[in-house]
């Protein structure tokens, strides 16, 4: 059998490179990758004098993580208990940034944004970016942060002054801001 198989060996020698690349991936976790993403955030909190815990999660072996959290706080919201004066306090959690360690070995950068337990539904992680271990730098750290306390700080300072979309208006329930004459309801 005499066949062309040029680009079959290509795709064959690219699959192998990708395998021992995932190899290498897992084992930089270990021995640079999860130290580095710990001391820069440890470093990067402490100058900033940010209220955070860094914790580990290993239970899975090759999908570990790192996560930069905020912890829990009371939310101010309360709810009587049906029939009782009895109030529940709702929890509020206050976000986290997590640096996860894919099926490769890259790293998932995503974060939580803060939520109310009991009021609503919490957001899903919102994914910021996908790095080789090699890509990771310190000056990453830093954008990673910016890009998370901005999503919290807009979470919590939420209204609707944000600027319109182009085609999207917002109008007071019953009136018509659109045309017409001022206060003219629907």
């Amino acid at each position: 059998m005499n066949l062309e198989i040029g680009s079959l060996q290509l795709r064959a020698n690219r699959y192998k490179t990708v395998l021992q690349n995932t190899q290498v991936n897992r084992d930089a976790w270990h021995t640079e990758t999860k130290p580095l993403i710990m001391s820069a955030l440890k470093e990067l909190v402490d100058a900033i004098e940010l209220k955070a815990d860094l914790k580990v999660q290993d239970k899975i072996s090759n999908l570990e993580a790192v996560i930069l959290d905020l912890g829990k706080s009371s939310s101010g919201i309360s709810e009587y208990l049906e029939d009782t004066d009895i109030k529940r306090m709702m929890v509020k959690t206050n976000g986290s940034l997590i640096y996860q360690q894919l099926f490769n070995g890259k790293i998932m950068v995503m974060m939580m944004s803060p939520h109310i337990e009991g009021y609503g539904e919490p957001k899903p992680p919102k994914a910021i970016e996908i790095l080789r271990p090699d890509e990771l730098k310190k000056p990453f750290f830093i954008r990673h942060l910016e890009t998370f306390l901005k999503d919290i700080t807009d979470w919590e300072d939420y209204d609707d002054d944000e600027p319109k979309k182009a085609g999207v208006a917002f109008n007071p329930i019953g009136f018509n801001r659109g045309g017409g004459d001022v206060g003219e309801e629907y």
